[in-house]
C-alpha cells in the first residue's frame, strides 16, 4: 500500500457493530465484564480505548513502524521516551531543539541525574565525541526548530547501532510524508501531532512508533502507568487530520518553496532558513533522505533589530502571530521571544535563534495572498 492510500486507510478496519468507515468516538471510560478478566479487549480506558487504537495503528502504518503510541501532548510522548532511562544516564541531544523539549531535558530530568550534551549535528560524527559507557540514547530533530538544520539520520543510526544506543528522531516538521526515520533505521519516531498530522490547529496530541516488540511494550507500560493518555474526541480528530495528510503536505511545500524563494530576494532579509535552497548548508542530506522540503521557514532581518521584528510580526494580516505550526493556516512567530523563550538568550544566540529571527510555518492558502502579505509586513 502506497502513502498515499495508507493516509487514508492505512491501519484500519470498519466498525465490526455497525459497519461505520470512519471509527466511532468510544467516550467511555470503562467496560462492562461478563465475568471479573471476562472482557472483549478493553477494560478502562486510560490502557486502551477502541478509538486511541484506530488513530495508534494508523500512526505506525504511515511511519512504515509496527506499534503506534498516542499521548496528550507531543512532550508526553518525549517524557515516556525519557522515562525509559534512569539516574547517571547520559542524552546526547542536538542544540538546535525545540524549547519545550530543552526545558524538559534541563528543569526536570536533569534534576533526576540524567545528564544531557546538547552538540552541534549537522555533522554526525561530532556525537562520538560525546558518547561514553553511560551515554543511552540520542535525540535529534531534523529539520530543526527553528534554524531548520538537517541532520543525517542513517549516519547517526549507525552510531547509534555501533554503540547499542537508541536514536530517536522528531519528526515533527518533516512528517511521514517527507521522510520516514524508521526506515533510515531510527528506533524511535516521536511527533507532536498537534501540528502537521493534526493539521488544523485544534487538538493537542503527540505520538511515538516503534517497530521493535521489546521497546514497544516497554513503552506501553509507560503510557499506562503514567497515564499521560489522550482522550477520544481527540483521537477521531487526528484521525481525520491523518486522512488529508498527503494533499495538506504537497500544498505546503509547494507554497513553503514560493515563499522562500521570495524572502531569499527581499533585499531587506539577511538569512533564510530552508533546507530546499540550494544554499542550505545539508541541502544535499536534505534531497536524499526527504521526499520534499516543507512549509517551515525561518529568516532574519538585515542588522539583527529586536523591534523590526517584532514590527513585522504585528503588521502581519493573513499569517497570525501565534504559537504552534503545521497547520492549513499561515502562523509567523518570533522564537526568541515565544517558542524559545526558555532557553538562555546566550544558548539561543549560540545557534543562530537572534532577537531578529522569525519563524514561518506557511499554510495552504493561495500562495499569491501570502506573498502580499509579507511584503506589505516587510516593507
Amino acid at each position: 500500500m502506497k502513502f498515499n492510500t495508507k493516509t487514508i486507510h492505512g491501519g484500519q478496519e470498519h466498525d465490526p457493530a455497525y459497519g461505520s468507515v470512519m471509527p466511532p468516538i468510544y467516550q467511555t471510560s470503562t467496560y462492562a465484564q461478563t465475568t471479573p478478566g471476562g472482557h472483549k479487549g478493553y477494560e478502562y480506558s486510560r490502557s486502551h480505548n477502541p478509538t486511541r487504537n484506530a488513530l495508534e495503528n494508523a500512526f505506525a502504518s504511515i511511519e512504515n513502524g509496527t506499534y503506534g503510541l498516542a499521548f496528550g501532548s507531543g512532550l508526553a510522548a518525549i517524557d515516556a521516551v525519557l522515562k525509559l532511562l534512569k539516574s547517571g544516564d547520559e542524552v546526547i541531544s542536538t542544540n538546535d531543539l525545540y524549547g519545550g523539549s530543552y526545558r524538559l531535558f534541563t528543569s526536570i530530568y536533569k534534576k533526576f541525574g540524567i545528564k544531557f550534551h546538547f552538540i552541534g549535528m549537522q555533522e554526525a560524527s561530532n556525537i562520538e565525541a560525546y558518547i561514553n559507557k553511560n551515554t543511552k540514547l540520542i535525540w535529534i530533530e531534523t529539520p530543526t526548530n527553528p534554524m531548520m538544520n538537517i541532520i543525517d539520520i542513517k549516519a547517526c543510526a549507525n552510531i547509534a547501532k555501533k554503540h547499542d544506543l537508541l536514536l530517536a528522531v522528531d519528526n515533527t516538521f518533516a512528517t511521514p510524508y517527507l521522510q520516514q526515520p524508521l526506515d533510515l533505521e531510527a528506533d524511535i519516531v516521536m511527533h507532536s501531532a498537534t501540528k502537521y498530522l493534526g493539521g488544523h490547529s485544534d487538538v493537542i496530541m503527540g505520538a511515538l512508533i516503534v517497530k521493535d516488540k521489546e521497546l514497544a511494550n516497554k513503552l506501553y507500560f509507560i503510557q499506562n502507568a503514567s497515564g499521560a493518555i489522550c482522550g477520544p474526541q481527540d483521537c477521531f480528530l487526528v484521525l481525520r487530520g491523518i486522512k488529508t495528510l498527503h494533499v495538506r503536505m504537497q500544498r505546503h511545500c509547494e507554497n513553503g518553496k514560493t515563499v522562500a524563494e521570495y524572502l531569499s530576494n527581499h533585499p531587506k532579509v539577511e538569512k533564510v532558513f530552508w533546507p530546499g535552497l540550494e544554499s542550505h548548508p545539508n541541502h544535499q542530506i536534505a534531497k536524499a533522505q526527504m521526499k520534499g522540503f516543507g512549509g517551515m521557514i525561518s529568516f532574519t532581518t538585515k542588522g539583527n533589530n529586536y523591534e523590526e521584528a517584532i514590527k513585522i510580526v504585528e503588521k502581519l494580516k493573513i499569517f497570525t502571530l501565534a504559537e504552534s505550526l503545521g497547520g492549513v493556516e499561515s502562523l509567523a512567530g518570533h522564537p526568541a521571544s515565544m517558542t524559545h523563550a526558555s532557553i538562555p538568550k546566550e544558548e539561543r544566540e549560540k545557534t543562530g535563534v537572534l532577537d531578529s529571527l522569525i519563524r514561518l510555518s506557511v499554510g495552504i492558502e493561495d500562495v499569491d495572498d501570502l506573498i502580499a502579505d509579507l511584503k506589505q509586513a516587510i516593507n
